[in-house]
């Protein structure tokens, strides 16, 4: 396995910190065009994952027999900060598939921002399911789950027939058997896969450019890419990275960050996928060298402007500028 720098932080203008990754950019006929690092080097893409797992709820025709929105299947998407919209719109969701919250397999959780911790707290509230950052991932599956009359229950089972047709589909786009891809546990109880970076960038190109067999699994890519695309805000948050960078690239790129220091773009128009891995696991600097990778590839104006805003700036308790997160992405 080889890490290459891609990100360093600095303190008053001396190093203090330096993080290596892996990242792979290849095309919807599998040729890997650019790559950094060891593009063999198998891990997790945890929640870079959601837009693939979606697919058979739209696919399936649950989506529409459930009267979804694109702002709900950006949210199947997403990794969401319980924003007050995005908590409506889950329990809404609940409400429509006559479900409560335990339904849900994701655990409790408090909001991502503290003040809206605070405002949990102070309204006599505590944890829920609904807050957790994967519960619109979850109704998705509940949603195919009722649709195509399967167990409510047991559906973070590899074996539930809601997680197989998300393994046919993500098999299609990955060109090799996904059931057999190593497995392991999210964080919200569903099952993780782990693949080498270059499939993830292929499987991800694939996806860009709905490189699939069938009309109905081609009109669900678009479909999603559509939601992503108008609703990025709800794949993170208000003001998120995520949204930033879609909203600069006027639409041409979207992206899914996942745990880990992991980070998956797609680019429709020119079917490209990129896959990017910190290899210490932080959130910290991923952000900027996608923005970064996004300048190379011709596919974002003022990259650095961007990098530097999606993350460049370390304040301290006072929200003073004190350091900065400097992309070192080698040529």
């Amino acid at each position: 396995m080889s890490f290459v720098p891609m990100a360093e932080i600095r303190r008053g203008g001396i190093l203090e910190s330096l993080h290596h990754g892996i990242a792979v950019v290849a095309d919807a006929d599998g040729r890997i065009l650019q790559s950094w690092g060891d593009p063999s080097f198998v891990t997790f893409p945890r929640s870079s994952l959601k837009p693939f797992q979606a697919i058979p709820l739209v696919e399936s025709g649950a989506a529409d027999a459930a009267g979804l929105t694109e702002e709900h299947l950006a949210l199947a998407c997403a990794s969401h900060s319980a924003e007050d919209f995005q908590v409506a719109l889950v329990r809404g969701w609940l409400e429509r598939l006559g479900l409560s919250e335990s339904a849900l397999v994701c655990g409790p959780d408090l909001p991502r921002s503290q003040a809206d911790q605070i405002s949990v707290i102070r309204a006599g509230g505590d944890r829920s399911r609904v807050f957790h950052n994967c519960s619109g991932k979850h109704c998705g599956f509940l949603t195919l789950t009722k649709h195509i009359g399967a167990p409510v229950g047991g559906y973070a089972d590899p074996a539930h027939p809601a997680q197989r047709l998300y393994l046919e589909a993500f098999s299609e786009l990955l060109g090799e058997d996904a059931t057999r891809l190593p497995r392991g546990v999210d964080g919200c109880g569903l099952p993780a896969l782990a693949l080498p970076m270059a499939a993830m960038a292929r499987g991800a190109a694939r996806w860009a450019a709905a490189r699939v067999a069938t009309e109905a699994r081609r009109t669900a890519i678009h479909r999603l890419q559509s939601a992503i695309r108008t609703y990025p805000d709800h794949l993170s948050g208000r003001g998120s990275a995520t949204g930033r960078i879609v909203r600069a690239s006027q639409g041409r790129v979207l992206l899914k960050g996942g745990a880990e220091g992991y980070v998956v773009g797609f680019v429709p128009e020119q079917g490209l996928g990129i896959a990017v891995k910190l290899a210490d696991g932080t959130a910290r600097a991923k952000m900027g060298v996608f923005s970064a990778l996004l300048g190379r590839l011709g596919l974002v104006d003022a990259a650095e402007s961007l990098a530097r805003d999606v993350e460049g700036v370390i304040n301290d308790s006072n929200g003073q500028p004190v350091g900065e997160v400097r992309v070192t992405l080698p040529d």
